[in-house]
């Protein structure tokens, strides 16, 4: 149960995390341009990326990383689906 509360609040701070730096803040500036005036910002992507390997760092410092691994990378590819199926990320321009 412990390692199911785990994954549902990592998996709510990697969803955060993407939609903070997909819709909102762009500190990266990493635009792919999709088709016309769509584009996809990678912002939230490196954020969760980052805090997931911050995240595995703590663990391996804690010396908790087999423990912490899974669960960890179980919220990150939940969140990343999430993320795509929502859209974050995803942008049309019109100029």
């Amino acid at each position: 149960m412990k390692k199911l509360l785990a994954i549902v609040a990592e998996f709510s701070l990697f969803l955060l995390l993407d939609v903070i730096g997909g819709v909102f803040y762009h500190p990266f500036h990493i635009e792919t341009q999709l088709s016309g005036a769509r584009s996809f910002a990678w912002d939230g992507i490196l954020f969760m990326l980052l805090a997931w390997l911050l995240l595995l760092l703590v663990g391996a410092a804690r010396k908790r990383f087999a423990s912490s691994a899974l669960p960890l990378t179980i919220a990150l590819v939940l969140a990343a689906l999430a993320g795509f199926f929502l859209k974050v990320g995803f942008a049309t321009h019109q100029w």
